[in-house]
């Protein structure tokens, strides 16, 4: 998201807030085994948030997303935006792999492209 404008700013949202608000809109919660990750970027403030179920959160907990977190932000703060998204992606996708591995028949549930607010 670009910023934080209309009515999240009115209600004084902050990138957190909206990020669950957008968990939420996007069914991210929807999946068989409560394993949805959402990566929300507030590309004005530079801020990375993680939300995610409680079927992945149980494997990585909020120790391992706020690593992910900081990661993403650090590699923003030096300029390097591609290779953080990428990390940062590479990094849930790590963590979903291990955890919730495809048995082959498994479609995915949800889709992969960015959502751009």
């Amino acid at each position: 998201e670009g910023a934080l404008d209309g009515a999240p700013l009115f209600r004084d949202q902050s990138a957190r807030e909206r990020a669950i608000d957008v968990f939420s809109q996007l069914r991210i919660w929807d999946t068989e085994h409560n394993n949805g990750v959402l990566i929300y970027l507030l590309l004005a403030d530079r801020d990375v948030e993680i939300v995610v179920d409680r079927g992945i959160d149980a494997h990585v907990g909020a120790a391992g997303w706020e690593a992910i977190c900081q990661a993403m932000e650090a590699e923003f703060r030096a300029g390097h935006f591609e290779r953080g998204v990428i990390r940062g992606i590479a990094a849930v996708t790590q963590h979903l792999a291990t955890h919730f591995p495809r048995d082959g028949a498994a479609a995915n549930e949800l889709p992969d492209a960015p959502v751009i607010l």
